[in-house]
């Protein structure tokens, strides 16, 4: 499944992982400010906000896995198999298809207030992309600097929640994903302390004993408390690497190496990438499960004024620095 989160230093960050067993050859895209959106049940958007993201090429269409626009606004959509619910389109409403959804709202909204505003009329159609890519189930992340949202279309309408820890993963609810941090209150980045009993003369035996308790599963709501630990406990400084080096560390607190999580079909899902953009400057760094070197692609080195679609093929294959 996915995790995804947010860091603030001197500049604001954002990004998630992907985890899937397998990948639909995804590629980091541009969509420059005249290229052309076209949505199913609205009118389509001929000039709007650059975009940066990666994404699923089909029918030469990206469908934004995640993205950031040229206003630092982000946006990730995660899996949300089984609460997921999409409607059929409303009068009065903007129908938007889930895979419509990134565009939408990267395309319109400079901030997060901004995208408050248009999710009060959105409505999320279940119409797939094609007969031979149903919808998937998913919920989304929404932030920038200021303030980060999480948005869920569930069986009693669109949700929108205040995400005061930046971080979501997949299920429970999010609700429910916040709810479960009171089991967790009493974990602690420093050493423990005995509380067990006095009658025992219990002592810490080791360095690294901070976070004790702390859930190592892959589950989706284990994954969910250890991202938000690690990232309310991180602690960087504030220069560019410092900044990225420390985000790549907090989402690797979750990433899935093949072999961990078996499906039922005997494959196993993995991280497939890992990405960190740095919304501030409109720089999109990742990593790939083959590639741990990190790759960058500047939006604004970008011809941001053109209509045609920008694509750079992520770089999966290992890149070792040799020093002899």
């Amino acid at each position: 499944m996915c995790t995804a989160a947010t860091y603030l230093t001197k500049d604001f960050y954002f990004g998630r992982t992907l985890d899937y067993d397998f990948s639909y050859g995804e590629e980091l895209a541009v969509t420059p400010r005249k290229y052309p959106f076209l949505f199913r049940q609205k009118e389509s958007l001929s000039t709007h906000y650059a975009i940066i993201g990666i994404a699923h090429l089909e029918d030469g269409i990206p469908l934004f896995y995640d993205g950031m626009n040229e206003k630092g606004l982000c946006m990730a959509g995660l899996n949300f198999v089984g609460n997921a619910v999409y409607r059929e389109p409303v009068v009065g409403k903007d129908n938007i298809a889930h895979f419509e959804i990134i565009p939408w709202i990267l395309s319109q909204c400079a901030t997060v207030r901004e995208a408050r505003k248009l999710l009060k009329r959105i409505n999320v159609i279940s119409e797939a992309f094609h007969k031979d890519l149903p919808p998937a189930q998913l919920h989304w992340m929404i932030a920038d600097r200021e303030e980060t949202l999480v948005v869920e279309s569930v069986q009693e309408g669109v949700m929108v929640y205040d995400n005061p820890v930046g971080v979501m993963t997949n299920n429970p609810p999010f609700p429910q994903q916040l709810f479960n941090l009171n089991n967790f209150m009493s974990l602690s980045p420093k050493a423990p302390s005995n509380r067990f009993s006095c009658k025992l003369d219990l002592q810490p035996y080791s360095r690294g004993m901070g976070a004790l308790g702390l859930p190592g599963d892959l589950s989706s709501q284990s994954r969910f408390v250890r991202a938000a630990f690690t990232r309310l406990n991180s602690y960087s400084g504030s220069s560019e690497d410092e900044s990225v080096s420390q985000f790549f560390h907090i989402l690797g607190s979750v990433t899935q190496q093949r072999g961990c999580c078996q499906l039922e079909n005997g494959s196993y899902d993995v991280t497939l990438y890992t990405s960190c953009c740095n919304a501030t400057k409109g720089i999109y760094y990742y990593t790939s499960y083959g590639n741990s070197q990190i790759s960058a692609v500047d939006l604004h080195r970008c011809d941001l004024d053109s209509g045609g679609l920008l694509r750079f093929p992520l770089t999966t294959g290992q890149h070792i620095f040799w020093q002899n």
